[in-house]
Formats: structure tokens, C-alpha cells, sequence
């Protein structure tokens, strides 16, 4: 009986089959560099806002503290937006007729909210504390990286649950003193393995990993 295929034949199948495995491996890179990239993520990209606000210049060079304008930090889940009325504090004084504060100004007159954009805006199935973060002893910088001297406000980290994840399996790598939890210039000392565990047991922190603990 004749031979229905030349010997050939089992270099290509060998090969197709090599093919076939690096297109699926390279499928899925491509697909998880993606997913990382900051066309998913948004991070590294600044949304455009209502009003031109630079942290730079107001916590950086004018040396206003954090929860000058997000008071609900350290008792709320949410670190609270500021009203025009926190922005107008000021600017009814200083800038009172510039253009690039004419629509808190508008604001003001017209009592209706300036509707800023979230930069960390997280899905409506993920609980996330402001406060109980705060009074355990994790800083604005570690999660919302050097605000201090961003002009326009973007995202350093993905929010992705593996990222919170990481903290929350081994929080003494990221805990600070609470009196330097708002200290945006902080700086993690060579002992911190030493630190964060002496601060993990003071502060009372627990390793929660539960998935009740963010999805409830």
C-alpha cells in the first residue's frame, strides 16, 4: 500500500503545531500587556477636569494639607470632594478675577456643584475604607503616589485587586507613624522591615485577604 503522506509530512505537522502554541502564548502576553497598559488601567494619564487645579501648586508650593480639601479622609470611607465653598476660602481673594478660576466663580453664583472627575474611581463591587487605611498608618503617597508634584492628577498604581492584594498579605512593607501619613516627602527608612512590624502590632493590623473584606 502506497504511503498517503511523505515523511515531509512530520516536519510540517511538528512545526504547525510549534506555531499553533507560540501564537496562543503570544496571544495572551499581548493580551495581559494590555490589560496592564495604561489603555486599561489609566495609569499615568491625566483626565481632563472642569477646572485647571494643580496639586503642585497648592499642596507643594503653598503648602496646604491634605485634608484642607478632602475632610472625610480620616473618618469617611470616601475622601470627600471639595465644595466651592472650600475653593472660594481663597480665590474670593486671590486669582478672584482670573479666567482659569471663572468657573468656580460660576459655581459659586449658580450653587450647582463642579462636577470633578474621579481619578481613582473604583467599581461599584469593591468596598474601599479612607479611614480605617489612615488610622492604620498607610500614607496618601503609598497609594496615590507623589501628588506633590503632579500639575494635573493621574494614577501611579492600577488598583487592581493582585496590587491591594500585595499590601494587604505583608502590610508592615508600607505602614509609616500616623503622624507621617499626610508627610507626602516621606521616605521609607533602611530599617523598615523592623519598623512596619513593630507598627503592625502597636496599630493593631490585621493581614485581611478574605475576599468579604473588599467585595461585600
Amino acid at each position: 500500500m502506497a504511503q498517503l503522506f511523505r515523511p515531509s509530512s512530520n516536519t510540517i505537522a511538528k512545526v504547525s503545531i510549534a506555531f499553533v502554541v507560540l501564537l496562543a502564548a503570544s496571544t495572551l502576553a499581548v493580551a495581559y500587556i494590555m490589560d496592564r497598559g495604561p489603555w486599561i488601567t489609566d495609569v499615568r494619564v491625566a483626565p481632563e477636569q472642569p477646572v485647571y487645579f494643580s496639586h503642585k501648586h497648592h499642596v507643594k508650593d503653598d503648602g496646604i494639607d491634605c485634608r484642607y480639601c478632602h475632610t472625610g479622609v480620616e473618618t469617611s470611607h470616601f475622601a470627600g470632594l471639595p465644595p466651592t465653598e472650600t475653593c472660594m476660602t481663597c480665590h474670593s481673594q486671590i486669582w478672584s478675577n482670573a479666567s482659569v478660576t471663572q468657573p468656580i466663580r460660576d459655581s459659586w453664583t449658580s450653587g450647582k456643584s463642579i462636577a470633578w472627575t474621579r481619578v481613582h474611581d473604583l467599581p461599584d463591587f469593591v468596598y474601599f475604607n479612607h479611614s480605617i487605611h489612615i488610622n492604620k498608618g498607610i500614607g496618601c503617597s503609598t497609594c496615590h503616589g507623589q501628588v506633590q508634584d503632579m500639575p494635573w492628577v493621574y494614577k501611579v498604581n492600577t488598583l487592581y485587586m493582585n496590587w491591594c492584594v500585595n499590601c494587604h498579605r505583608n502590610p508592615a512593607q508600607f505602614i509609616r507613624p500616623k503622624s507621617e501619613v499626610f508627610n507626602m516627602d516621606y521616605k521609607y527608612p533602611s530599617d523598615q522591615a523592623q519598623l512596619g512590624a513593630q507598627l503592625v502590632k502597636e496599630y493593631h493590623v490585621q493581614s485581611l485577604t478574605d475576599c468579604t473584606t473588599c467585595h461585600r
